[in-house]
């Protein structure tokens, strides 16, 4: 039977952070990967941006992990060439909404996004002429990012410490024996490691309890949240990022901008049993209500279906959203064993900092 050092399961943009992170460590790392290709689901399906740490509890996971990931993110990106425009966000509050943006800005600066500042109607309107708004707040730490060029270069970085990438390799079950885990991947041998971390985006619940060994009643529960995108036919009216005050289960249907400017909003948030990435032309109306509550000038027909994410939750819609958890031996008890639960957005701008986070379970 093949002896490993490390497994890192599912090649997204976290998965590929933690194998970099354990390649530099000195550790022989196996990324396996079901689906042919890096960053298939979650990690190339969202929109692109850098967090800048705004909407968190204070004190939680997702606040340390995105205002510590946000400024290794932005050094990353300088150091290696990945795409990447600190674009600046307005956070837009409708007539009535004030309190609840003095809500957000208070929370932003006690997570440490210190540079979130209030804006009134006319400060606003001087940033971006087209939007709507009865107050906003500014975030100029808040960016966008290539995330594919991002994962290539996690994943260069990892290989060239000797990391292996084996696409289509479904990681069928395992079983905690003899001080590691023995492996068992679809149409191939056994093998064995003793470190496994568990990144498996979507399916990490549902693989956890394919651990033999593992008490599966620490698995949270994995349910889907689908977010819909549709692109802008035409001139974005936009230079920076506009979120609006952030509706139950996300942050709202939001415009978000790609490199090249071209504008694209969403996502939106259906609660969805299996993956399906299809987007439902019937679901533009929605859209056209929502953009126009900061966009009242968008006009009719200019919005064609995009493309589609699915957010990891473990937790239904009505109920508090949890934070990320990253589930080590302290916490379950299996030695070598990291799973990482729940891991949406902002995981993309928190990836370096939730890679070292794992190292450290490890250590």
């Amino acid at each position: 039977m093949e002896e490993l050092d490390a497994v890192v399961v599912g090649a997204g943009v976290v998965g590929l952070a933690v194998a970099r992170a354990l390649a530099i460590a000195g550790h022989e790392v196996v990324i396996l990967e079901a689906e042919d290709a890096i960053g298939a689901h979650t990690s190339s399906r969202n929109s692109e941006v850098i967090h800048a740490g705004i909407y968190y509890p204070e004190g939680s996971l997702k606040a340390r992990s995105c205002v510590a990931g946000k400024q290794l993110l932005y050094e990353y990106c300088a150091a290696h060439g990945v795409p990447h425009r600190r674009s600046g966000k307005l956070i837009v509050a409708a007539n009535g909404q004030e309190k609840e943006l003095h809500q957000i800005q208070q929370k932003a600066h006690a997570n440490g996004a210190t540079d979130v500042v209030w804006m009134s109607r006319e400060q606003a309107l001087a940033l971006e002429p087209a939007v709507a708004c009865a107050a906003a707040l500014y975030s100029p730490s808040t960016g966008i990012i290539d995330s594919h060029a991002l994962m290539l270069a996690y994943l260069g970085d990892a290989e060239d410490r000797g990391a292996m990438l084996a696409l289509r390799s479904l990681l069928e079950k395992a079983s905690v024996e003899n001080g590691g885990f023995v492996l068992h991947v679809k149409e191939a041998e056994p093998i064995r490691t003793r470190l496994l971390v568990n990144s498996a985006g979507l399916r990490a619940p549902s693989l956890a309890c394919r651990i033999e060994g593992y008490e599966r009643e620490k698995a949270p529960r994995e349910l889907y949240a689908k977010g819909n995108y549709y692109s802008l036919n035409g001139k974005s009216p936009f230079s920076r990022l506009v979120y609006p005050v952030p509706e139950p289960g996300g942050l709202g249907v939001h415009v978000t901008l790609d490199l090249a400017g071209q504008a694209r909003f969403g996502p939106d948030v259906e609660w969805v049993e299996r993956i399906d990435y299809r987007v439902d032309p019937q679901r533009a109306e929605r859209f056209y209500a929502a953009i126009r509550r900061y966009w009242p000038g968008l006009p009719d027909g200019a919005l064609a279906p995009g493309y589609a994410g699915i957010r990891p939750k473990t937790a239904g819609p009505g109920e508090p959203a949890p934070d990320f958890a990253i589930q080590g031996p302290r916490a379950h008890g299996v030695p070598g064993l990291v799973n990482l639960f729940g891991i949406e957005s902002p995981g993309l701008t928190s990836s370096l900092a939730l890679a070292a986070i794992v190292l450290e379970e490890l250590s």
